[in-house]
């Protein structure tokens, strides 16, 4: 964390769809000036001011002129805040001179990330120096991947509470979800395919639910690449997300020392019975009007009639199951994301205890990050 930073929070790309939902949750859950210190950022001020009056913000809402093709513009914003909180994706393109900016600078940095291929490259150029100089670096501080990985974290505690010990596999169920993922996710899929092309060694790191642990490589994982029938749920569908969610879950786990054991087994699935979410979550391009453009998105009232419900199974070793679930109130990809994003970095910057490398959000904040997240993002964690 960067000690004489001027805010708490600089929102970055609060001119585009995503960011300017950030900046509006914290506009109206927090203001100006008063318990959490922020600012919004971007190419144009006049654009920033025109964000900043249609999303009914403060007029002394401080804005920020920094632009990615600038990198002293950025240099000059990174160190102006304890954390950054971005949204200009896809960060393969965006991203790489922002995060060694923070590193160098000792300031947070939080992403909407779900580019394993760029996550790993960012792990591998900075974990080491954001140790030295305090970073934290938060990839994947939104729908992909925080109720999955937090998820399976409260299914673990509940494993603990239950029998004495964590469960040796965890399966994330989707049960619910409607509103759809955002049109940055789709932009981001097309860039990692893009680099897929261009680099095919970065197709291993894709493959591999290991790809964001280096150093370590784990039993076999279920691949999910196929419907089947689940013991514990019913029919199951391959659920699009599961590439990043995996990688992250089993990168929380090593960052956390393995509390869930070094033969941890984990995968998700979509829920195709009945009231469940269908396998229209399966495939990117079956969404209605196919994958969303960046910058596009729902109305307030689609936003608000959206939401998402997660169920968690975890198996013990003698075979006992617990039940655990995390719910969204807004849809997955645009409401309950910035909410999420802007609640994690406030949680962030207010645990000094947690070292600099780059982190998943809940390995980093774990517990405290499940309460945040309860009480000022709408998300529920629930024992069934």
């Amino acid at each position: 964390m960067n000690p004489k930073a001027e805010f708490d929070l600089i929102v970055y790309g609060a001119t585009g769809y995503t960011g300017r939902l950030v900046a509006e949750h914290l506009a109206a859950r927090y203001g100006v000036g008063g318990a959490v210190k922020w600012a919004m950022a971007g190419r144009s001020a006049a654009k920033l001011a025109e964000v900043r009056d249609e999303i009914g913000a403060p007029a002394e809402t401080p804005l920020v002129v920094a632009d990615a093709g600038d990198p002293a513009s950025v240099r000059a914003m990174v160190a102006r805040a304890k954390a950054i909180i971005t949204t200009v994706g896809p960060y393969q393109l965006y991203g790489s001179d922002l995060v060694a900016a923070c590193v160098e600078a000792g300031t947070d940095y939080l992403d909407l990330s779900g580019e394993p291929n760029w996550m790993r490259a960012m792990i591998d150029a900075h974990h080491a120096r954001a140790k030295e100089t305090g970073a934290r670096i938060l990839h994947s501080a939104g729908f992909d991947s925080i109720p999955f990985e937090l998820g399976v974290y409260h299914c673990q505690e509940a494993a603990k509470a239950a029998w004495g010990a964590p469960a040796l596999r965890v399966k994330g169920r989707v049960r619910g979800m409607q509103g759809g993922l955002s049109g940055g996710t789709a932009a981001s899929g097309a860039a990692t395919m893009a680099a897929i092309q261009k680099d095919p060694s970065i197709l291993a790191i894709m493959m591999s639910p290991f790809g964001l642990t280096p150093g370590f490589d784990g039993p076999a994982q279920p691949p999910g690449n196929a419907p089947e029938e689940d013991p514990d749920v019913g029919p199951v569908a391959p659920f699009m997300m599961a590439v990043i969610n995996t990688k992250n879950v089993h990168r929380s786990n090593l960052l956390m020392g393995h509390p869930y054991g070094r033969d941890f087994v984990y995968d998700e699935m979509v829920m195709v019975g009945p009231g469940s979410a269908g396998p229209g979550f399966t495939d990117m391009n079956s969404l209605p009007g196919g994958p969303p453009k960046p910058g596009d998105g729902p109305t307030k009232a689609e936003r608000e009639a959206g939401f998402y419900d997660i169920l968690f199974v975890g198996v013990g070793a003698d075979g006992r199951r617990v039940r655990t679930s995390v719910k969204g109130d807004m849809d997955p990809g645009y409401g309950s994301t910035s909410k999420m994003l802007a609640e994690t970095a406030i949680c962030l910057v207010n645990a000094p205890d947690v070292a600099g490398g780059v982190w998943t959000p809940g390995a980093a904040l774990q517990g405290r990050l499940v309460d945040r997240l309860q009480g000022h993002a709408g998300l529920t964690f629930t024992v069934e």
